[in-house]
């Protein structure tokens, strides 16, 4: 799974938007309303093309795709990381640059540049609203 994101400094970053059915549309555009206005102490930015399934902080920008498809990468037997009650499944498991979150309504990728160490701080900080705007399946499937 790779995520292409360009663009440096303040403009737009490029993020490719999920598309999701039109329920899990709706979560998405609920969490994006509780995400916070700076995430590892960088302010949001725009990005392009715009849409309420991502947003994004600081440059390198550290991306939030919510609506995207079960990760590939996804086996019952994963190792997933839990920050804060929430599930994550690392991609790649040794180095990770890209975490979903799973076994919720909809799965969030977060995407997390290396210039973020560590990067289970962003994750501490995305937890809370994701907890809140996305359901767990409440049959505990992932």
């Amino acid at each position: 799974m790779l995520l292409l994101l360009t663009g440096c400094g303040t403009g737009a970053v490029e993020v490719p938007v999920p598309r999701p059915p039109a329920a899990i549309a709706s979560v998405c555009r609920s969490l994006r309303d509780r995400l916070p206005a700076k995430v590892h102490g960088k302010s949001r930015r725009a990005t392009s093309p715009k849409s309420p399934l991502v947003t994004a902080w600081g440059s390198p920008a550290i991306v939030v795709r919510c609506g995207v498809p079960r990760p590939t990468a996804l086996k019952p037997t994963s190792e997933l990381v839990v920050v804060n009650g929430v599930n994550w499944l690392p991609v790649p498991a040794d180095r990770p640059v890209t975490f979903t979150a799973v076994g919720r309504r909809a799965y969030v990728e977060v995407t997390v540049p290396g210039a973020y160490e560590p990067p289970g701080d962003v994750l501490i900080e995305l937890a809370g609203p994701i907890k809140t705007a996305v359901p767990a399946n409440p049959d505990g499937s992932l």
